[in-house]
């Protein structure tokens, strides 16, 4: 990404000036496991849902602002009302629309590095002040006794579970227990929640604990990273809070066709979520396998993606791209992931493809 000119840092507001815009490092390959998508795409009966849904939805007219009837399919999903449901162009709007309403000069936020580097981003962009709670270096682990004492001057507390890029969950104890001391809001980022485990998801909290705000998206697990569509789950007036502050016609009407064609035919996806979640812990134990003899180190995740450390990653990547044609994505350059590469978990085909080509071009690094 180009740098600011002299004359646009000059213009800009200064908290901007130092502002790294978000990278996603893409580069046209053909075996793509860099973004966290669901690389086995829309079972053919949904595709064939959406299709339709798209067909006969009329584009000369603005979307529904609030987009009630895809909110009144998610409450009934997830068993609250619509009044706890927003709806977002993408898990991304809702954060920043929930940085705007909560955060901003004076404010601080709870951020649990490493882990999604937006939240630091939009936070940074709106002024509010971030203050890191660092994970287990090794483990990669949030603090909860940390966490707690950081929340009780937060305004937001974001705790992202399964965590992006390490792949690790915080318990929903400690999540609670960081909802008691905080006197504002706690993010459960669960953009990747459909791959974890059961019992790890802290969303039945959310009845018992008002401050707690609860993220999810359709862009993961259900195939729709190009439509653009997540939600959030929280109390009704922080619900009010950020449709006070949301861009006016965020989601469109293909957005929302789309996602309610999917949230509808949600059952579809759980056997590609138990595809993915096998395909997780083949490829963990073959690069584990891969461990004993070359230096390459993995660690376990509830995600569609696995946080892996090899000698000289960025110059492995460049290889795997260059080579291979397959991309993954270098988290070396980041705090705390020094030679680390985050590996989205692909159909069998393409792991396999990646496990030969990483093993190969370790032997011939070492």
């Amino acid at each position: 990404m180009a740098e600011l000119s002299e004359r646009v840092r000059a213009l800009v507001q200064p908290q901007m000036r130092g502002l790294e815009p978000y990278d996603p490092d893409f580069a046209p390959c053909r075996i793509n496991l860099s973004a966290n998508e669901n690389d086995l795409g829309l079972p053919a009966p949904v595709r064939a849902r959406v299709d339709a849904a798209l067909r006969a939805t009329p584009t000369n007219r603005y979307p529904d602002p609030m987009a009630n009837e895809l909110r009144d399919e998610i409450a009934s999903w997830h068993g609250v009302s619509r009044a706890n449901v927003f709806v977002s162009d993408g898990g991304d709007e809702a954060l920043f629309d929930l940085f705007l309403a909560f955060g901003g000069p004076g404010r601080t936020l709870v951020n649990c590095p490493p882990t999604f580097s937006v939240y630091a981003l939009y936070a940074s962009m709106l002024g509010t002040t971030v203050l890191d709670v660092p994970r287990d270096p090794e483990t990669f682990a949030p603090n909860a006794d940390e966490l707690a004492a950081a929340a009780a001057d937060a305004a937001i507390v974001v705790l992202t579970s399964p965590n992006n890029p390490t792949g690790d969950v915080m318990d929903p104890a400690g999540v609670a227990r960081v909802c008691e001391a905080c006197p504002g809001l706690v993010l459960a980022d669960e953009a990747y929640g459909e791959f974890a485990g059961p019992g790890l998801s802290s969303e039945p909290l959310l009845a018992a604990h008002d401050n707690l705000v609860v993220l999810h998206t359709f862009s993961k697990a259900y195939c729709l990273a190009g439509a653009r569509c997540g939600y959030l789950l929280a109390a009704p007036d922080v619900v009010d809070g950020l449709a006070a502050v949301r861009q006016p016609y965020s989601v469109g009407v293909l957005a929302q066709a789309a996602a309610l064609a999917v949230a509808r035919e949600r059952a579809a996806f759980e056997p590609l979520v138990d595809e993915i979640r096998s395909e997780r812990e083949r490829l963990l134990l073959e690069i584990r396998a891969l461990g004993r003899a070359l230096p390459v180190r993995v660690w376990p995740s509830q995600a569609n993606f696995l946080l892996v450390r090899v000698p000289n990653a960025s110059r492995v990547r460049s290889r795997l791209r260059d080579e291979r044609s397959i991309l993954v994505r270098d988290f070396s350059s980041a705090p705390g992931l020094a030679d680390c590469l985050r590996i989205t978990v692909g159909t069998r085909e393409e792991n396999d493809e990646l496990l030969g080509a990483l093993e190969a071009i370790l032997k011939e690094e070492s």
